[in-house]
């Protein structure tokens, strides 16, 4: 079977609070596409995150991790620095700065305020 463009996959992640994910994200450019109290779509461009409730997780203990693979990393990361996400080593949320990484690649992190970790790469063409 071959792939069209309409295949792909959207990641599902945790949300301690819907009300405070969609203010976060929504602060660097994530708008509603869908909610009600069992799942939340935010979208930005062709960027879609999918979050269900998951009020107990513990943020520093957490495990949840995707990546988002962008024309231009330095854009996101940029109005995510720009929403006054800190850049740090500690604490959430935080950023990790954009940078050649060891397997070739340009790319940042971004902790969120549930301790998920996104992977902001660079897409290569």
């Amino acid at each position: 079977m071959a792939a069209t463009s309409r295949d792909r996959a959207v990641p599902n992640l945790p949300s301690r609070d819907f009300d405070e994910t969609e203010s976060f994200y929504g602060g660097f450019g994530f708008e509603r596409l869908f909610r009600d109290t069992g799942w939340m779509i935010l979208t930005r461009g062709n960027l879609h995150l999918e979050f269900f409730p998951l009020p107990d997780l513990d943020p520093p203990s957490s495990n949840f991790m995707c990546c988002l693979r962008v024309a231009d990393v330095d854009e996101l990361y940029d109005s995510m620095s720009g929403s006054g996400v800190p850049v740090g080593t500690v604490g959430m949320p935080r950023l990790h700065p954009v940078r050649m990484q060891d397997w070739g690649l340009r790319a940042g992190y971004l902790v969120d305020i549930d301790g998920t970790q996104l992977t902001l790469i660079e897409q290569r063409d």
